[in-house]
């Protein structure tokens, strides 16, 4: 059985991983400064929590929303033996894009380009959806 469609998944969860690391060293960061006080994270984040302490949090969350349909379709790929060289492409595309939309996201955060990196990774899920659907409906 070709595993290909795995290893950008792998990629998605390790820069997944990455992100999640940069929560706490902001976090700590912010406390060090006395910016903020651990009831600032009681329930979430309050208000008096600066915005560069916000990011890594809100980009994490990201990662785990429509990512998570991403990790669905590439198992749904492997086990029903619908993976095809296209698929390999688009997933790899997509890791990309969402890589991408991290690194606009948390370092000069232009919010017009990361909406169309953004968009442009949804777009691509979406498709990668309709071909796989279209697919299992036609062998039915």
């Amino acid at each position: 059985m070709e595993l290909s469609i795995l290893w950008p998944l792998f990629l998605l969860v390790g820069w997944t991983f990455c992100v999640l690391v940069l929560i706490p060293i902001a976090r700590f960061a912010a406390a060090v400064r006395g910016k903020v006080g651990q009831q600032d994270f009681k329930l979430s984040e309050s208000s008096k929590v600066p915005d560069w302490v916000i990011l890594p949090n809100r980009n994490y969350m990201n990662l785990l929303e429509l990512p998570v349909l991403f990790y669905v379709l590439c198992l749904l790929l492997l086990l029903t033996h619908q993976q095809t060289e296209g698929m390999v492409y688009a997933a790899w595309g997509y890791v990309f894009l969402r890589i991408l939309h991290s690194l606009i996201h948390l370092t000069f955060n232009h919010v017009i380009l990361r909406m169309v990196v953004f968009a442009s990774s949804n777009l691509l899920l979406l498709s990668m959806w309709i071909v796989t659907g279209v697919r299992l409906l036609a062998i039915m």
